[in-house]
């Protein structure tokens, strides 16, 4: 199969789909490999790792498109790329279509194969997401730290204290992977950390292995006035794979709120988690609404880029080998965790949390796979 990977454009997103390690395998497996030129560099890889590891290099994204039936990405098609997809063409990348309504129309319209990377699940785990969730997790309170600071419009409270000074309160909404992640680099802080979430059985565990400055709350709207009420940063980690996001905090609850205090979504790519998130860059990463200000960049990894690719191709090559290897029908076919993957085939909507999302026709991917 002919497979190719273009340089990233989003604003400030320095990550690329395949490493030279990616690379590698893909060529031992027989597959040939097409990278655009300098799409490794934000990342800290050059072509000429690229060429040591068998791929070829060419001068242009639509050359990458072209002659790719496989394309593998890291962030979603922008605008200007829709026109450069192809019927029938294998897209596997992050795509959060039911956030994203004119990324869904322009694939359906294409008729791409959409094999998104974030409901890629296997035994109630998301493979493909987990390894960025752990990232954007452990910057969510970086970022929520920096942005408390009074230079940046804060309250000017240290996430750690000192001595004498009682440390931040940092909330933490949801206990999956970005949330422990949150938990654990707010905990190695020294801050006063409280996860909230609906999952009993997950509190439990939050509780086994989480350090005694940490608190696993029992989610409910009680609780949520209570701890955001006295937060100095709030990190929204909560997550239903492929569907929007719930809005657990509205403007309302902002009265009750410290100002300045920091909002960190990092559910802005399904949507958002506050009622008032939008998306953000990183060259424009915040804003502020009723003295509470707004930490909502939508592909927060890309800034720690070379950490967070590599992480990323250390997921996504197996699975991308099944696809190279089968073809999407027979991967999909053969691998459930694969199905659930599949978001878009040849103009359908194939994933129900998509379909939901905007209330349109849905496919079953087992059918369309046959």
């Amino acid at each position: 199969m002919n497979i190719g990977c273009p340089k990233e454009i989003k604003n400030n997103e320095f990550r690329v789909g395949l490493t030279p390690n990616a690379v590698r395998s893909y060529v031992n497996a027989g597959h040939n490999v097409c990278i655009e030129k300098g799409a490794g560099l934000g990342s800290a890889i050059t072509d000429n790792e690229y060429e040591a590891a068998g791929a070829v290099i060419v001068d242009s994204a639509p050359e990458v498109w072209k002659s790719a039936e496989m394309l593998v990405k890291v962030k979603e098609p922008l605008e200007s790329e829709y026109g450069l997809m192809r019927e029938n063409q294998l897209v596997y990348t992050y795509f959060h279509f039911a956030a994203n309504k004119p990324l869904l129309d322009a694939c359906l319209e294409r008729k791409i194969i959409a094999l998104a990377y974030e409901t890629v699940q296997e035994s109630r785990v998301l493979p493909l997401l987990k390894p960025m969730s752990g990232v954007a997790g452990r910057m969510s309170v970086l970022m929520g730290g920096f942005y408390s600071a009074k230079t940046q419009g804060g309250r000017g409270v240290l996430p750690m204290g000192v001595t004498g000074v009682a440390p931040a309160n940092i909330v933490i909404l949801g206990g999956g992977s970005v949330g422990t992640n949150a938990a654990w680099t707010a905990a190695g802080l020294g801050a006063h950390v409280t996860v909230l979430d609906i999952n009993l059985e997950r509190l439990e565990y939050l509780e086994e292995i989480l350090p005694p400055n940490v608190k696993a709350i029992y989610n409910d709207e009680m609780a949520l006035e209570r701890y955001i009420k006295d937060a100095d940063i709030v990190v929204g980690a909560v997550l239903i794979p492929g569907a929007k996001a719930p809005k657990l905090i509205r403007r309302e609850h902002f009265k009750n709120m410290t100002q300045g205090a920091v909002l960190v979504d990092v559910a802005i790519d399904q949507g958002g988690c506050f009622e008032t998130s939008r998306p953000t860059s990183h060259s424009d990463p915040v804003f502020v609404v009723d003295d509470i200000i707004h930490y909502c960049v939508a592909n927060m990894p890309g800034a720690y880029a070379r950490t967070s690719t590599f992480a990323l191709n250390n997921a996504t090559v197996s699975y991308g080998l099944q696809l190279a290897n089968k073809g999407a029908e027979k991967a999909c076919r053969e691998n459930p965790a694969l199905l659930l993957g599949l978001n878009t085939y040849k103009g359908e909507v194939t994933y129900p949390g998509v379909a939901q999302a905007f209330d349109a026709p849905l496919k079953n991917a087992a059918d369309v796979v046959k």
